[in-house]
């Protein structure tokens, strides 16, 4: 009993530690978001962006061609950036110069995803909805 309550008291306040220490040694590139899948830096340097299949699906949405758009990951070589697998919610937005983190939202279903597509439960294409990262 005693271990599964110090493991209860512990367990929480190491694994916050250890996201933080993540977050805080993540690479990440910024620019406008290009199709197919690139980003123009501010000093106008093009990256190629890739990902994992569902990362791919929202590097290449046409509706965030254009955005300021921010990619955490590590950089593969010097034009090229592996974004981090579409789980760890790598992918911003800013709008109104606040990061946004990508998802797609069905208004049927109320089902929120984080690659555009079709609803999983009614099949209708999902809506771009950027919302706080913090929420």
């Amino acid at each position: 009993m005693t271990r599964r309550l110090l493991l209860g008291a512990i367990l929480p306040a190491l694994c916050a530690t250890r996201l933080r220490a993540d977050s805080a040694s993540k690479n990440f590139v910024r620019g406008r978001l290009e199709q197919p899948a690139s980003l123009v830096l501010p000093d106008g340097r093009h990256i190629k962006l890739e990902g994992d299949e569902p990362s791919q699906g929202v590097l290449n949405d046409k509706r965030l061609a254009g955005c300021d758009f921010e990619a955490h990951g590590h950089f593969t070589a010097a034009s090229q950036f592996a974004v981090d697998p579409i789980h760890l919610r790598a992918m911003f937005v800013y709008k109104e110069g606040r990061q946004r983190m990508v998802t797609y939202w069905c208004d049927v279903c109320y089902i929120r995803t984080y690659t555009p597509g079709v609803c999983w439960c009614c099949q209708k294409d999902t809506d771009l909805d950027l919302i706080d990262p913090g929420a």
